[in-house]
């Protein structure tokens, strides 16, 4: 006997994405910072200590747990390989236009031959609202009562302002060792759950609908 198939979106674990967090199916939410790199090697030795004593400091400040997720694309460079190719028709010397030319075909053929990774650095910051709330409406829908839609924004409204706080602190330690931090959009959120569920279709943009 043949059994019903399963939607694969029963296994992804996000709901939507609202003002900027992204709410899981438990009700949790989640927001996202992209976090600047800081080249590590480069610093004195004493640097490198004061970096990884504010760092520890830090993690010793939280009382919540973050995830700290790195991604690695294949880096497009079409745009810039165009830019060049058309400022070619702008050069008034002969010899600049010949060695722009053979600069754009040579870089397009080395990133034929290697692969161009750029590498993006992400702190997820979590928050998830008390037990209580979400036993109160597991039982309102299997005892069949509708749970009201002002109560979910009431909701809403108290989990994004406890998980602003804790935002605010992860940027103001991360500040501390000279890494700048930006929360996602909407938009950015969906690209990145996009590519992080379809590794295989990266360097495409993520569908609007």
């Amino acid at each position: 006997m043949a059994t019903k198939a399963t939607p694969t979106q029963l296994f992804v674990p996000l709901k939507e994405v609202r003002d900027g967090f992204a709410i899981l199916r438990d009700g949790s939410l989640r927001a996202i910072l992209m976090v600047s790199s800081i080249n590590f090697a480069l610093k004195s030795q004493d640097e490198q200590t004061a970096i990884l004593s504010q760092f520890q400091a830090f993690l010793n400040t939280i009382d919540f747990s973050i995830q700290i997720y790195i991604q690695s694309r294949r880096l497009d460079i079409t745009p810039y390989l165009e830019l060049l190719a058309s400022k070619e028709k702008d050069q008034d010397n002969d010899l600049m236009r010949v060695q722009l030319r053979e600069y754009v075909e040579f870089i397009r053929t080395f990133v034929k031959e290697v692969d161009i990774m750029a590498k993006s650095f992400f702190v997820v910051v979590p928050y998830s609202p008390p037990a209580l709330n979400i036993k109160k409406d597991v039982n309102a829908l299997l005892s069949g009562r509708r749970v009201g839609g002002q109560t979910h924004a009431i909701e809403f409204e108290e989990s994004r302002s406890q998980l602003e706080q804790r935002i605010a602190v992860v940027e103001q330690g991360l500040s501390r060792i000279g890494a700048r931090s930006i929360p996602l959009g909407n938009d950015e959120i969906v690209e990145l759950f996009y590519h992080l569920f379809n590794p295989s279709e990266d360097g495409r943009q993520a569908p609007t609908r």
